[in-house]
């Protein structure tokens, strides 16, 4: 079974550890600063990243060749850039960091979005929804 679907899961789930961990810590102290670095990490990160792998995962066409690996490079390698950008942006006023994760990030989502048309018009095969064998 090609790991492209589980790595983009495990991105994901890091993402969401790190945005409770931030959230936590953010209630605790009571100061809400980095409330948008904690809602990329978990939209960004934790939500994407999983639709994604899920998506590779029903339809393992998507997995499969070169542009899988550069696809979850780019979208993982700049979700995991993007809220430490955010937080650079936020408390020290130096942006870059976001603006290139942020660009790599919608690159990322247009690849995802040309692969995803391209599995449609080249007549991808219908998947019926998994049956939960009774035991």
């Amino acid at each position: 079974m090609n790991r492209i679907p589980l790595l983009f899961l495990v991105a994901a789930a890091s993402c969401l550890v790190c945005g409770v961990a931030l959230g936590i810590g953010m209630g605790i102290a009571h100061d809400f600063q980095l409330a948008p670095v904690h809602a990329h990490t978990n939209l960004v990160g934790w939500a994407s990243l999983s639709l994604m792998g899920l998506t590779f995962r029903a339809w393992p066409e998507l997995a499969e060749g070169r542009l899988a690996v550069t696809q979850f490079v780019m979208s993982a390698g700049s979700a995991i850039c993007f809220p430490p950008g955010i937080y650079l942006a936020v408390m020290h006023e130096q942006p870059v960091v976001a603006i290139v994760a942020g660009i790599v990030w919608f690159a990322g989502a247009l690849l995802f979005l040309g692969r995803l048309v391209h599995l449609l018009l080249a007549g991808a095969p219908r998947r019926a929804p998994a049956m939960i064998a009774a035991e």
